[in-house]
């Protein structure tokens, strides 16, 4: 849809694709409440201020909307369709997947949550690169990351909505 389109549709049509960009509902409201957007720019800017004001629970509630990289995600929603064109580097062989899958649990171990990364133009080496990186991380350090790769995500999935 277009800017226009996006500032005089109904909240029931755009919340659930708000959600699919970043499931947390303050940040929902606050997009919703803040149209008409005069363009493109204006919208990322409150999108973009909304996201970096994320506290620990909102980011907890919008990673469980996420997938474990290397995990395709089923059903027909919005969401899991995004999922899977994101994560289309991870690929195929199994030994790449096997050892992603091992990162996970690791990582799910130490930080009780799922790994998150923007993985948009990403291979599926460089996933698992980073994952083995960040489980170097502290808590504080790896909290900040992970708020960071959710922003990307959602300011790239809101692109999607508004073309």
């Amino acid at each position: 849809m277009d800017l226009q389109e996006f500032n005089s549709a109904p909240e029931d049509r755009l919340r659930p694709l708000l959600a699919a960009c970043c499931d947390v509902p303050r940040w929902v409201d606050g997009l919703l409440a803040a149209r008409p957007y005069g363009d493109a720019a204006a919208l990322t800017a409150t999108a973009d201020k909304g996201l970096r004001e994320l506290d620990a629970a909102d980011v907890d509630r919008a990673l469980a909307a996420h997938p474990r990289i290397g995990d395709r995600a089923a059903g027909a929603s919005t969401e899991a369709a995004w999922s899977r064109n994101e994560q289309s580097g991870v690929g195929d062989d199994p030994d790449v997947r096997a050892a992603l899958a091992a990162g996970n649990r690791e990582y799910e171990e130490r930080f009780g949550r799922v790994f998150l990364i923007c993985a948009t133009g990403l291979s599926a080496i460089q996933m698992l690169t980073s994952l083995r990186e960040r489980l170097t991380n502290d808590e504080t350090a790896e909290a900040a990351v992970v708020h960071e790769e959710l922003r990307k995500i959602a300011l790239l999935r809101l692109a999607k909505v508004v073309a």
